[in-house]
């Protein structure tokens, strides 16, 4: 089985603001053009799951319109990790001894206090991932986020948790870009 992780195309938002699960749509010229890349690209007959935040479900329909041999469906576990009440704050304006305490406890610091930790979100992922049929023939499609990719790579290498903030990859693909794994 392949797995295609695509990100959302660019979200409509002032550059360094912590978005998380904050919902806004995605810019609608980048996210027709991914979706028209993403239909070349993918194999007849492809499962979609997509986030239910609306920068996916925008891919999502643009895709689906393109494409009518694609079957769809919104999964909620594919969702941004919840930062709380970082959301819709700049990155910058959030008090260094929070960033300080995340990072120090990274597995289990709720980030924003009412947000998940990154083993709440590591396991939100993986329940995801497991529930795929690896066994089954043909390709599955996440529309989803670079949180969520980042973290569905790590498990795909076997890495079910996250316990220093040096283990979280920094690479993922750029908005409208996917990334593919053979599970």
């Amino acid at each position: 089985m392949r797995l295609w992780l695509a990100r959302h195309a660019q979200p409509l938002v002032r550059a360094g603001i912590c978005y998380g699960q904050l919902d806004m749509p995605a810019d609608p010229l980048a996210t027709r053009q991914c979706a028209e890349r993403l239909a070349q690209a993918l194999p007849r007959e492809t499962t979609i799951f997509s986030s239910p935040l609306q920068r996916c479900e925008q891919l999502r329909k643009e895709l689906c319109g393109l494409r009518t041999d694609l079957a769809s469906k919104t999964i909620p576990g594919l969702q941004e990790m919840a930062f709380g009440a970082w959301e819709g704050l700049a990155w910058s304006a959030i008090g260094k001894p929070d960033i300080d305490a995340w990072t120090a406890d990274f597995a289990h610091y709720r980030a924003g206090l009412t947000g998940e930790s990154v083993s709440q979100f590591m396991d939100r992922v993986a329940a995801a991932l497991d529930t795929l049929d690896r066994a089954a023939p043909g390709h599955t499609l996440w529309l989803t986020h670079a949180g969520v990719i980042r973290a569905a790579t790590l498990l795909a290498a076997g890495t079910r948790q996250v316990s220093h903030a040096s283990e979280w990859p920094t690479a993922g693909p750029a908005f409208g870009q996917w990334v593919t794994l053979a599970l």
